[in-house]
Parts: structure tokens; sequence; C-alpha cells
């Protein structure tokens, strides 16, 4: 079976701590470096999801835009 162009899959193992290790391609592919902060999404039927590093800033921008007529 090939894999569609740029997805991926890869298996990690919860350490007695409920830490894992991301894998070093996975790392590498993402560019995640030691003391980045990822962000962690869940949900109960689909399961957990990591989405990129930059959409911690777009989606704190889309939490924090002032609305039409709204002052900080």
């Amino acid at each position: 079976m090939t894999r569609p162009k740029g997805k991926y899959a890869w298996t990690a193992t919860v350490g007695e701590k409920g830490q894992i290790v991301i894998p070093k391609q996975a790392r590498e592919i993402f560019e995640i470096k030691p003391g980045d902060t990822l962000l962690l999404l869940g949900d109960e039927e689909r399961g957990i999801a990591i989405p990129p590093k930059g959409a911690f800033s777009e989606l704190f921008g889309v939490a924090f835009q002032e609305k039409d007529g709204e002052k900080e």
C-alpha cells in the first residue's frame, strides 16, 4: 500500500509518567525542537490531534480578535 504524498503515521508508547516520545522523523518533518510547546486537541470519537505549531497564533488570533464596535 502506498501512502499519499505528505501523509504519515507513527506510533508512540506512553511511559509511566504519561509521556510520549515523538518519533525522530516526525520531529524533523515538522521541525519540532526541545522546548517547543505543542497543542493537543482531543475528540472522544476521533482521537487526539496535534496541529502544526503555527496553529497557536492562528487560534489565539481568532479567539481574541475584536468584534465590530468592541474596544479593548
